[in-house]
């Protein structure tokens, strides 16, 4: 167990005073046993009346509105929490569920739903005949140990490349490129891992590093918001797989908000009424620490 402190500062900047329009944000963990929240807090500026509610996925979301323009924008939303994330040793799947293939039960498909189907186009089967590398005799068909040796192959043959702009690259599209950013590879390997009939969803939040305790200076992908991947296992339920730095069952990753697709769970968005040209950009800073 380890309690974290989490600061996250988004800045954005205009040329001129701009009216802003309503603002969602996905910045508050929810309770559970792997994540207990102590305390919380969310300011803005300029000030705005802020209201919660939960989406269809059940994450908690902030809807801020504003009544006057400004020239810069702000929101600091910090939090501390107990901390207990899943060892992959003590990941116990049901027996029927240890080889790939397997169907899921009856009465889990229904609730699964749409986090089994494929979401993006693969007309030349390149993400199927990636994925397959991993079942067969090189991985006893073992369903965790396919998983892990996928996530593990993502964060070997591919190139890490930060990116601050908006959504996604199509997963077959960073296949071609060799390179991508957490949440192209965290979709990547949500599709690989559907093409094998696994349900999947899209996770966003943050990381730390143990040893260095701040984010931003150890593992890739910290020192922002970082994205990775849920595969649903029958015995073991949701078990996150980090790509980007080859993590299995949430060990340095601080889940936020769980979404069937990327665009479902962008953690900031919103719109000002203004010029394109009065954007001046923006900064974001997170800082993750233990104690």
């Amino acid at each position: 167990m380890a309690i974290l402190s989490v600061e996250h500062k988004t800045l954005y900047r205009y040329a001129k005073p701009v009216a802003f329009n309503d603002h969602r944000l996905m910045c508050r963990p929810r309770d559970s046993h792997d994540l207990r929240l102590l305390e919380t807090g969310l300011s803005i500026t300029p000030a705005a009346s802020v209201r919660w509610l939960h989406d269809v996925f059940g994450n908690s979301i902030a809807i801020a509105s504003f009544q006057e323009p400004a020239q810069e924008l702000c929101f600091l939303s910090t939090f501390r929490a107990e901390h207990y994330p899943a060892v992959p040793q003590d990941i116990l799947i049901e027996e029927y569920a240890r080889k790939l293939p397997f169907s899921y039960p009856a009465e889990e498909v229904a609730d699964l739903g749409r986090t089994k189907e494929r979401h993006y186009p693969d007309p030349d089967h390149r993400i199927d005949a990636w994925a397959k590398r991993f079942v067969g005799r090189k991985t006893g068909s073992g369903t965790l140990n396919a998983l892990v040796a996928m996530t593990k192959a993502i964060k070997k043959e591919f190139q890490y490349a930060r990116r601050e702009e908006m959504g996604v690259q199509a997963p077959v599209e960073t296949l071609q490129l060799g390179s991508g950013s957490c949440r192209d590879f965290a979709l990547f390997q949500m599709e690989a891992a559907r093409s094998l009939g696994l349900a999947a969803r899209f996770v966003s939040g943050y990381l730390y590093d143990e040893q260095l305790v701040d984010a931003g200076d150890g593992l890739v992908g910290g020192g922002a918001t970082h994205a990775w991947a849920e595969i649903f296992l029958p015995g073991a339920g949701w078990i996150e797989f980090d790509p980007t730095n080859a993590l299995v069952g949430g060990r340095n990753l601080i889940r936020v908000a769980v979404a069937r697709d990327a665009g479902q769970a962008v953690p900031l968005s919103g719109s000002y009424t203004g010029l394109p040209e009065d954007y001046l950009g923006m900064t974001v800073e997170v800082k993750v620490t233990a104690g």
